[in-house]
């Protein structure tokens, strides 16, 4: 569908308004889930664990997602829950400064604060990032959806780095005053960048997307949560979609805390040459996400494959490269670096891929049953993610440590538990396999117009 003959679908100038968002959305995650859990471990000496079930909790309370969606779906406007998303999300990430100043003198009361701090964090990001994916389904072409979801990724990243580096600077040297100031500026500033960013972008809607007076709108409307969401479940589509972003975002995630470990522990890797081995490893996610926009491009489009077989391919990829993690262990010849890149490579792939899809599904399913429960579905698989990574860190530290505990060796020990992350990677791809491809999903990439604004990938 043309943007010039449908003016209510979104255009490059929309979706980077969208992508400006998602940023923003990061830039207040970076910093309360690395910068803050940094000054908890070192600077006040407090136990790391308790920073990981902070993080741990805002990813539980992710579960709330679904009901998010169903939010959005009812009022038919993502605009509120975007913008409302955003305030509790900047609450959040005050309150959780001021928690983390309060622990210095009152560890308890402030673990409390802090606690109810990333509730509401938990909470912004479930409200924003679901209604943004839910309007980004409904109002994005087909063949743009690979290169926007692309571009929104590759900004949320670029906003993850910028905010990380300038953050970093402004709190040197460390003091609780400029801490709460400077976590206070910027949630004033993603604040007004995302209701700048939301104005007018919901204004002109097409008639095909406004909700007409049919008896399947009236249902649609008188619908509860329950009863939408067991709609939604009993798609077999939707199903098996989740059942794929739960499997292969806990392989993802599982690496996060154990591959820098690994390269230390056995590779004798040094703190800086694991950091940026992590950076490689960043550096081939970017290079997989631009390979699948690259591959829609009106150069080659048709001729690389359809968004299921980037989909699969980068999971049974993502599966080799785990294998080659695997011989790394029982081998300190094996190029890790290149193995880390190229698992790097696989995992942008076919997240971006899976992206794709999610949004394509959205609005699919039995006798188009997924028109008007777009933000449903996409809560429930924004659930199924946020309940991945929550499980996916404790998983790989758990199986590292029963290895450990077991093998009573580490190259055998970290051996074993890349072997597991490889098998979910594998089961995750023949999950894809099964799931069922409608039209849209059997299409080749294809998209027209730029991946990212000049200069956009530099920052």
């Amino acid at each position: 569908m043309s943007t010039a003959l449908n003016p209510s679908m979104f255009g490059w100038f929309q979706i980077i308004r969208l992508g400006l968002i998602q940023a923003c959305l990061g830039a207040v995650v970076v910093v309360t889930t690395s910068t803050l859990n940094r000054i908890m471990v070192v600077e006040l000496a407090l136990p790391a664990l308790l920073p990981g079930f902070l993080v741990a909790w805002h990813y539980a309370v992710q579960m709330v997602r679904p009901r998010m969606g169903f939010g959005a779906d009812k009022g038919r406007r993502s605009t509120p829950w975007m913008l409302g998303g955003m305030l509790v999300l900047g609450v959040g990430g005050v309150m959780a400064a001021w928690a983390t100043v309060w622990m210095a003198t009152q560890p308890l009361y402030g673990a409390l604060l802090a606690w109810l701090s990333f509730s509401l964090i938990g909470l912004g990001v479930s409200a924003c990032g679901t209604s943004l994916l839910t309007l980004m389904a409904k109002r994005v072409p087909d063949e743009r959806r690979a290169p926007a979801a692309t571009t929104v990724w590759l900004m949320m990243i670029v906003g993850f780095a910028v905010t990380a580096g300038v953050v970093g600077k402004l709190i040197d040297p460390y003091s609780p005053q400029v801490l709460l100031q400077v976590s206070a500026g910027l949630s004033v500033v993603t604040a007004c960048i995302t209701a700048l960013c939301l104005w007018g972008l919901e204004k002109e809607l097409d008639p095909s997307l406004v909700v007409a007076p049919s008896g399947n709108t009236e249902r649609l409307q008188k619908q509860n949560f329950k009863e939408a969401f067991q709609e939604v479940w009993a798609d077999p589509s939707a199903r098996t979609f989740t059942v794929f972003v739960f499997m292969s975002m806990l392989a993802y995630s599982a690496q996060d805390l154990i591959l820098e470990p690994f390269a230390g522990a056995v590779h004798g890797f040094t703190p800086g040459q694991t950091t940026q081995l992590s950076g490689w490893h960043h550096m081939g996610v970017l290079v997989g996400m631009l390979a699948v926009a690259g591959a829609g491009s009106r150069w080659v489009a048709g001729r690389l494959g359809s968004v299921q077989a980037w989909m699969v391919g980068g999971c049974l990829f993502s599966a080799l490269a785990t294998v080659g993690l695997v011989s790394s262990a029982l081998s300190v010849d094996w190029p890790l670096k290149a193995n880390v890149v190229f698992l790097g490579v696989a995992n942008g792939a076919f997240s971006i891929a899976a992206i794709a899809t999610m949004m394509r599904l959205a609005g699919q399913g039995e006798g188009g049953s997924g028109r008007g429960r777009e933000g449903t579905r996409m809560g429930l698989w924004g659930a199924a993610q946020a309940a991945a990574f929550g499980l996916g860190g404790l998983l790989g530290t758990a199986a590292s440590d029963l290895a450990h505990a077991l093998l009573g060796e580490q190259r055998t020990a970290y051996a074993a538990v890349f072997g597991l992350q490889a098998l979910m990677f594998a089961v995750s791809a023949a999950v894809a396999v099964r799931l069922r491809a409608g039209p849209a999903q059997r299409q080749p990439l294809r998209f027209d117009g730029p991946v990212l604004l000049k200069g956009g990938s530099s920052s």
